[in-house]
């Protein structure tokens, strides 16, 4: 069975009908970007993902990178791939043409991300930290670096990652021990070692740059006394040439779960007190830096689960549409009745719409972040740039935390409908859910997106970008409610949005007296909740687009919009009962997560 990555036909959905990603094209920045343009971006991406990044995944997965004599080497297919990439100038799809990037708007370029990452996104990650680290240099840097570095991280002939974990420092970055020491010529000598580097080293690319965080000798303790320094594999002359050896050693690559195409590194930096690098910004503000390209480095890794869940979500439809297996349920008893597929299954039913709801759910969700952004782009009224950022602000972690917690559902129901066919390894089921899983984890723990959803995003700003976001909800809900068969499914989300209303003033209180404790240890539930709002909304945005597409009695698409409102339908009527639930459970901030003495966990 052929395998597959994307439905082109939601994902134009998305572009078109819901974000009329046409619109960017009336300004200057983006003018070049109109339909057919965009069609044929899309169109090429898809190719390029089919035809030569899908096959790379299974021998990226089986073989894995390998580290000998010092030296990683990847997967032999992914150099073919990643030349392909490169020349097709897909690494920095939404950034300055003059620094290699093809200046597309961001939405569009998550089509182009959603093909890629559903093929491989092991070997994604490799431009896809490169991108990042990039955006580091291109904002902090100065003239010399992004002279020096820019142009050839951003068309891949570089590598980059991004250097923070450290043996004692996880997410807490600001225990970390890597020391910079300034040298009377104004470079700093920079010691320490770091784990977990994805991307870290490997033999794609001539050089790599790596945006290190380290603490300058005499700087505070803590993430007050951070900064962040451009630290090159090998250096870079004045001219452009590469130099000698910097002193960043690979120590050794991790033997992971999944991802295996990609290289997760310990790297030493200075073990011969040898290493040099450059402040990138300024001293002591490395976190700050840091902070402002978190968003970026968050909705990249929403998009990697997602795009495990959409191609398993995929596979998952095709096999049951294939596999004879039971007769139906209504023949159950006749002894001559035939097998039927199992799509016809009741059970089977469930499980594939609910995985229809939450991708379709998750990608309008993903897609509308880089809207936002592109939107913000494209005004020059300062209050709708603040209006824009904050909505981004306060979506990234249910973009990042809630919708890589609900990828891995949906693999896991896609290795579910193919029995046990979905636990071997003939089939791509379990490959997509052990590399699924590592997204719950990295940039940030869904732990750690939850409390930067309640401790930081739902009080900025004196509570405007919830407010916002409400806004933006109730203005789906009241035109929803124009149509017969929707309404019951807008007031659903209705007494959703109201009853997270309560729980969001329940919570921002709390946090601040007293019980902040008890209140923190339900922050995940309250990102769950969250989460289904969100969810709930996008569907519904969809459904109302889809009962307008429907009144056109010509539409060729009647079973694709019908199955737009099925989605809404099951998610108002089935999910958001269960979570007005959990936000009762809220509410009472039961005690027991903080009361229980630690010698009652027994071990």
């Amino acid at each position: 069975m052929a395998q597959l990555i994307a439905d082109r036909r939601d994902i134009d959905f998305v572009l078109y009908e819901q974000l009329n990603v046409e619109q960017f094209s009336k300004h200057e920045k983006y003018e070049e970007f109109n339909k057919k343009t965009v069609d044929l971006i899309v169109s090429e991406a898809r190719n390029l993902a089919v035809k030569e990044l899908l096959p790379t995944r299974k021998e990226g997965d089986e073989k894995g990178c390998v580290f000998e004599n010092g030296q990683v080497k990847v997967p032999e297919l992914f150099h073919r791939a990643y030349k392909l990439l490169t020349e097709g100038e897909w690494c920095a799809m939404p950034e300055d043409p003059e620094y290699g990037g093809q200046g597309m708007p961001r939405s569009v370029s998550m089509a182009a991300a959603e093909y890629f990452n559903g093929a491989n996104y092991s070997l994604m990650m490799y431009p896809g930290l490169t991108h990042g680290a990039g955006l580091l240099i291109e904002t902090f840097g100065t003239e010399e670096q992004k002279r020096l570095y820019l142009k050839n991280m951003f068309t891949g002939k570089w590598g980059g990652t991004m250097l923070l974990t450290e043996p004692n420092a996880g997410s807490d970055v600001g225990a970390l021990e890597t020391k910079a020491v300034k040298n009377p010529d104004g470079t700093y000598s920079i010691t320490g070692q770091k784990i977990f580097i994805s991307s870290g080293d490997h033999d794609m690319v001539e050089n790599i740059i790596h945006p290190v965080l380290a603490r300058i000798e005499g700087a505070p303790a803590g993430t007050k006394g951070i900064s962040l320094f451009a630290v090159p594999k090998f250096r870079v002359n004045k001219d452009g040439s590469l130099g000698e050896f910097n002193d960043v050693v690979c120590a050794g690559i991790e033997e992971k779960m999944g991802i295996h195409g990609n290289a997760t590194c310990t790297l030493v930096l200075g073990g011969k007190n040898n290493c040099i690098g450059t402040l990138l910004g300024e001293e002591n503000k490395g976190m700050r830096a840091m902070f402002l390209m978190m968003n970026e480095a968050r909705l990249l890794v929403g998009m990697q689960g997602y795009s495990c869940a959409t191609s398993s979500y995929i596979n998952a439809v095709n096999y049951a549409k294939q596999r004879i297996q039971g007769r139906h349920l209504l023949n159950m008893l006749a002894k001559e009745a035939p097998s039927v597929p199992i799509i016809q299954h009741p059970d089977v039913r469930r499980m594939l719409l609910t995985m229809k709801a939450y991708v379709e759910g998750m990608r309008s969700l993903l897609y509308y972040v880089a809207w936002l952004e592109d939107k913000r782009h494209t005004t020059d009224d300062a209050a709708e740039k603040d209006k824009f950022q904050g909505l981004i602000d306060v979506l990234i972690p249910i973009a990042k935390g809630y919708v890589t917690d609900r990828a891995f559902d949906v693999c896991n129901l896609g290795m579910q409908v193919y029995g046990g066919y979905g636990y071997i390894r003939e089939y791509p089921q379990e490959n997509l859910m052990r590399d699924c899983r590592i997204t719950m984890i990295y940039e940030g723990t869904n732990g750690i997106q939850a409390m930067d959803l309640l401790g930081r995003k739902l009080g900025m700003n004196k509570g405007k970008p919830i407010m916002d976001l409400m806004g933006e909800i109730m203005k789906v809900t009241g035109e929803a409610k124009g149509f017969e068969s929707l309404k019951p499914l807008a007031e659903n989300l209705e007494k959703a949005l109201n009853k997270l209303g309560e729980v969001a003033m329940h919570m921002g209180k709390n946090a601040m007296s007293e019980k902040v404790l008890h209140t923190f240890a339900h922050a995940y539930s309250f990102m769950e909740v969250s989460g289904d709002v969100v969810m709930a909304w996008m569907l519904l945005w969809r459904a109302v687009i889809a009962a307008k597409a429907l009144q056109n009695a010509k539409t060729k698409d009647a079973a694709f919009y019908n199955g737009l409102i099925k989605s809404a339908q099951y998610f108002a009527n089935t999910v958001l009962p269960t979570t007005r639930g959990k936000m009762n459970s809220i509410l009472t901030l039961d005690t027991a997560f903080m009361d229980i003495d630690e010698a009652s966990f027994n071990a």
